[in-house]
């Protein structure tokens, strides 16, 4: 068979091992040849492609990113995207097309399903967030990032005497801030499924203060708001899926402690840094496992499907159970992470 392989939305660790995996079983396995559409769906509207081949793979496992690049572009937004892919997909003789990515890429690829596409989707994202699987490959990197630099601010807050506010990415699901917070001994934990009392917050550290305890990391996940309203600072931009920049929230959240408590704040944001470098042995497994799977489920003929992880075996699910709706944190998980609050 000729397989389209593109890697859209945000990169993420362990997005070239997907990529290692699907062309090699398909090359020694089946003989399959492979196109790799260049930075996700706007290389399918624009035809613009790369050749993948086992050798090509050599040597992507441990490395971020994608060598396929990739974009938030949405075929949906653009005049004549759609028709542009469908015509690039035949003019290259594609018989079926494997998408790797989130909410989003997936979203897009099950439309086209729609068009008659024989694709498969892979899920991806650092947020965790996607319905139908237990977990996405770059959330276990993502995480380790995080409680790494957790470890590292108690130090300094500890040096100082500081309150520090360590803001990760989550837009609408606080996967990443729960657990990095959990795993860091974080004092408070902010996320956006639990919109938040910036006076309950500050009364929290202040006892945690009159214990002797000087110093207090906060986690707070980028799309978190307190209960009055928001605190994030945004742009107001948006990008071709309706999404509004965020960003702000931890700074704006450092200076609102600082001026209720009399606490010396700080704030860093990890932002980008969750997504790059190596991805951990956890996600090289997963993503593999995923890879292998989906060009198994393509010669299956098993379309408009996604692979997923249930119960640590990987299964076969409509793409549409994997995008209706976003995968939310569990309130007994954050209930484990509000026993160390105060």
């Amino acid at each position: 068979m000729n397989v389209g392989v593109l890697t859209g939305g945000g990169d993420c660790p362990g997005l070239n091992a997907v990529i290692r995996a699907v062309v090699r079983k398909g090359e020694m396995h089946w003989g399959d040849r492979f196109l790799g559409f260049r930075d996700g769906w706007r290389g399918v509207i624009e035809g613009t492609t790369d050749t993948l081949d086992v050798g090509r793979s050599r040597g992507i496992l441990p490395r971020g990113g994608t060598i396929l690049g990739t974009s938030r572009t949405n075929p949906y937004k653009i005049d004549g995207g759609v028709q542009a892919c469908l015509g690039h997909l035949g003019r290259l003789g594609v018989d079926a097309l494997v998408a790797i990515g989130g909410e989003d890429t997936l979203g897009v690829a099950h439309r086209l399903a729609g068009e008659g596409v024989a694709v498969v989707g892979v899920p991806k994202t650092i947020d965790n967030d996607l319905s139908a699987t237990e977990v996405t490959f770059g959330f276990h990197t993502a995480v380790q990032i995080a409680t790494d630099a957790i470890d590292r601010l108690h130090t300094t807050a500890e040096s100082h005497d500081r309150v520090i506010v360590c803001e990760v990415m989550g837009r609408h699901a606080g996967w990443i801030a729960t657990y990095a917070g959990i795993a860091g001994g974080a004092a408070e934990v902010l996320i956006p499924e639990e919109p938040f009392d910036i006076d309950v917050v500050c009364e929290a550290l202040k006892r945690r203060h009159a214990k002797g305890r000087f110093a207090s990391i906060v986690v707070v996940a980028e799309g978190a708001t307190p209960k009055e309203g928001t605190l994030a600072t945004q742009s107001g931009e948006v990008d071709q899926f309706g999404h509004v920049r965020l960003g702000g929230i931890g700074t704006r959240l450092a200076h609102e402690i600082e001026q209720r408590t009399g606490f010396e704040a700080r704030v860093t944001i990890l932002g980008h840094v969750q997504r790059g470098g190596t991805p951990t042995a956890y996600d090289r497994v997963l993503a593999t496992r995923f890879g292998i799977a989906a060009i198994e489920a393509v010669h299956d003929g098993a379309f408009d499907t996604m692979v997923a992880l249930r119960a640590d075996r990987i299964e076969r699910v409509p793409l549409a159970a994997a995008v209706t709706e976003l995968k939310t944190v569990d309130p007994g998980l954050f209930e484990v992470a509000e026993e160390f609050f105060g």
